[in-house]
This record gives structure tokens, C-alpha cells and sequence, in this order.
């Protein structure tokens, strides 16, 4: 049976850390950097780390950097994962700490998140001679479709010690501030990139029938993929097929000897993400055939299905019970990626979602908007309820599970 930590109170604990948490965030929005190049980033948190006494490691995967905890007693070691990259984003809020850096945002809360990181390790450092095991802190670079964490894993993240369980959370502005995202099993899906390569015989545009256009066969190509999601799939399952770029041709009256179509499937199912990939090839061949063109395809592996491990996840809704309220919790499942999924593939673990939208403030934007921004009182939630987290692991004062 769960036990419920009644002291220390993490939320009046986050809570009184509020305003220095704001600053470092509003500093890592000022100062963005993408991904494997957070080299300012990365060096305010390792300074930080080891300012608290943590045993710092630099350099995995070029910019990531770990912070072990080692608790009073033994214990189980439990990772915590924070990211820290910025997108390829043109700000266009007017914020006062807006970013600096051209062509470079936080438009998903990352910043939000190594804000958390810290003010998390801050005080969790207040509770060493407690902890009975040891917090591995994870700052990571380079998760927005860079391969960061796997990245981090071939450098050694999950090796001595090795994590018993892992746990990770993500500012979520479509959930309204004050809510938090936990469920059981898959929480979001797997994610690959697919380009296919439509050629045919060019020619003048006055003249098709001396032409093989290979715009008209990937333009049916393109409405005949949408039918794998409604007449190849059981409707209880969840898949996407998205085509996101369609590049052909160089000028008007000229019909090009290839288009190229690039797109993406989501799933929480390998299996089914294996069957629609087979689905996509067959579908656009045979159509390329019709119009006497050829069709081929290469396919990228980006993430795995983040898939959360029945202990950790009752263990985070335990914590988010008594930090948020059971009123507060959202069952909800999304169909974007992370790849923190390939760090669960390893370690059991929990990843869920701290509400961060306010419609009364106007901070609606999506994630990845260039006028992207979330409640700031987010991070006294997130930072409470994996500081509830964590300690039903590593403070066994009154603990009976």
C-alpha cells in the first residue's frame, strides 16, 4: 500500500521557492539554445548542481549533464529527466525577457522545465540526510526530434547506478493550470518520419500526354493514405498518418520528373506502426502505377511510445492526490512524441503532464507556436508533485509501501 508523505509540505515548499524559479526560467527564455548546442544551459546547471553538493557529470551527448544525490542510507536510485533544448522558432511574443537569440525559442516549455530541474534538486538537497537512496538528476539535450536521450543512454545516463525507476513531467498548455495529465499504459505515441519518392518523365506543361506526371500520382497518393487510418484500422485502435511536405517542380509550365512527399505515423502500437508503414508502400506503388510512375520509400525511426510502468504511475497519482487534489487529475492520452519513451524502454517509470494553460490570461497558444507561453504557477505544481513523487521512494520516515 502507498503511504502518504505528510511532511515536509512540498507545495508551500515550491511555493517559497517561486520567484527565484521564475528568474531562472525567464533567463533560459532570454538565452535559448537547440539542441546539442546548449553550452550556456548546460553550464548554469552543473554550476548549480554542484554548488548543492551534487556529484556532477558533464558532456553526455555532448551538452547533457547528470547530478547524482546520494541519500544518508542506502536506497533505490530514481531518475529524474529534464530537457533543455529550445526550436528553430522566430519569437513573435512581447515578452520583456523574449529571446535574444534570432530564430531561436523556448516555444514548448523547456525552459520551464530545467527551471523546475533545479529548484526540484534544490530541494531535495534540503532533504539528503533523510533520503534513504540515491536521485539521479537528468538535464537532457536535444529532445525535439534530435535523438537527446538516446543519445544520452549510449553515453552511459542509465549505467552506476543503474535507475530502479524513472520519472519525467512536461508543462502541458493544453490542460488549463491546476489540473495535471496521469494515466496508466501508453500516454504518447511512437513516431516516425517516411519519404516517399514519386518518379516519373518530365515535360512541358502544354504537353502532358507526352509526360508521366509525378505530381498528379503523389497528389493521389496523398488522398488515398487517408483511408489507411479509416478503412485499414480497427477503430479501437490509435494511429496517424500525416504528410507534411509535398516539393515538385521548379516553375509553372514545366511538369517535373519527381515529387517528393514527406510525412509522419504516430502509434502507440509497433505492431500496428509496422502494418501501416507496409500499408503506406503498397498504397502508394499501386498508385504510382496508375499513372505509369514508380514509388519509394525510406523511413526514419524517430522515438518510441512513452509507456508508463504500473508502480511509477501509482506511486505519481498518489503524489498528485495529495499535492493537486483527486479532482485535479486528467486521464488523457496524446498523440505527439518524446523520447523519453526510449529511456522507459529501459526503466520502469511515470511521465505526465502539469497544466500550464490560462484562458483568463491569454495563454492558449499551442506548443511550438511562435507566440507560445504558459502560467508560471505551473512550476509550483510540477515541482511539488515530483517532489511528493520522489520522496515516497527515498523518504521512508512513516512509509509503509
Amino acid at each position: 500500500m502507498l503511504s502518504i508523505m505528510t511532511k515536509p509540505d512540498f507545495h508551500i515548499t515550491a511555493e517559497q521557492h517561486f520567484d527565484e524559479m521564475v528568474a531562472l526560467r525567464r533567463d533560459f527564455h532570454q538565452y535559448p539554445e537547440l539542441g546539442f548546442q546548449e553550452t550556456r544551459t548546460s553550464g548554469i546547471v552543473a554550476q548549480q548542481l554542484a554548488d548543492l553538493g551534487f556529484e556532477v557529470q558533464r558532456g553526455l551527448a555532448k551538452t547533457g549533464v547528470v547530478g547524482l544525490l546520494v541519500g544518508a542510507r542506502p536506497g533505490p536510485t530514481i531518475l529524474l529527466r529534464f530537457d533543455m533544448d529550445a526550436l528553430p522558432v522566430q519569437e513573435e511574443t512581447d515578452l520583456p525577457y523574449k529571446s535574444v537569440n534570432p530564430g531561436v525559442m523556448h516555444a514548448c516549455g523547456h525552459d520551464g522545465h530545467t527551471a523546475m530541474g533545479l529548484t526540484l534538486a534544490k530541494i531535495m538537497a534540503e532533504q539528503q540526510a533523510q533520503m534513504a537512496g540515491t536521485l539521479k538528476f537528468m538535464f537532457q539535450p536535444a529532445e525535439e526530434g534530435l535523438g537527446g536521450a538516446f543519445a544520452m543512454i549510449a553515453d552511459g545516463v542509465l549505467d552506476n547506478p543503474r535507475p530502479d525507476a524513472a520519472l519525467a513531467m512536461h508543462i502541458w498548455t493544453p490542460e488549463q493550470v491546476g489540473k495535471v495529465r496521469i494515466v496508466d499504459g501508453p500516454c504518447m505515441a511512437s513516431s516516425s518520419v517516411f519519404t516517399l519518392t514519386v518518379q516519373g518523365k518530365g515535360g512541358h506543361g502544354a504537353a502532358p500526354h507526352q509526360a508521366k506526371d509525378p505530381i498528379l500520382a503523389a497528389a493521389h497518393i496523398v488522398v488515398a493514405l487517408q483511408s489507411i487510418v479509416s478503412r485499414n484500422t480497427n477503430p479501437q485502435d490509435s494511429v496517424v498518418v500525416s504528410i507534411g511536405q509535398f516539393a515538385a517542380g521548379t516553375t509553372f509550365n514545366v511538369i517535373p520528373d519527381r515529387a517528393i512527399l514527406k510525412g509522419t505515423v504516430r502509434s502507440y502500437n509497433q505492431a500496428l506502426h509496422r502494418q501501416t508503414y507496409r500499408r503506406i508502400l503498397e498504397m502508394a506503388q499501386n498508385m504510382a502505377t496508375a499513372f505509369s510512375c514508380t514509388a519509394t520509400m525510406e523511413t526514419v525511426a524517430i522515438v518510441a511510445a512513452v509507456v508508463n510502468a504500473e508502480e511509477p504511475t501509482a506511486v505519481v497519482r498518489q503524489a498528485a492526490t495529495l499535492v493537486m487534489g483527486a479532482e485535479n487529475i486528467v486521464e488523457h492520452r496524446t498523440m505527439a512524441s518524446e523520447d523519453m519513451g526510449y529511456i522507459l524502454e529501459e526503466i520502469p517509470g511515470c511521465y505526465f503532464f502539469v497544466g500550464g494553460g490560462n484562458a483568463a490570461k491569454g495563454l492558449t497558444y499551442p506548443h511550438h507556436h511562435p507566440k507560445f507561453d504558459f502560467d508560471e504557477r505551473a512550476m509550483i505544481d510540477g515541482v511539488a508533485l515530483m517532489a511528493q513523487a520522489v520522496a515516497d521512494y527515498v523518504l521512508p520516515v512513516g512509509n509503509s509501501r
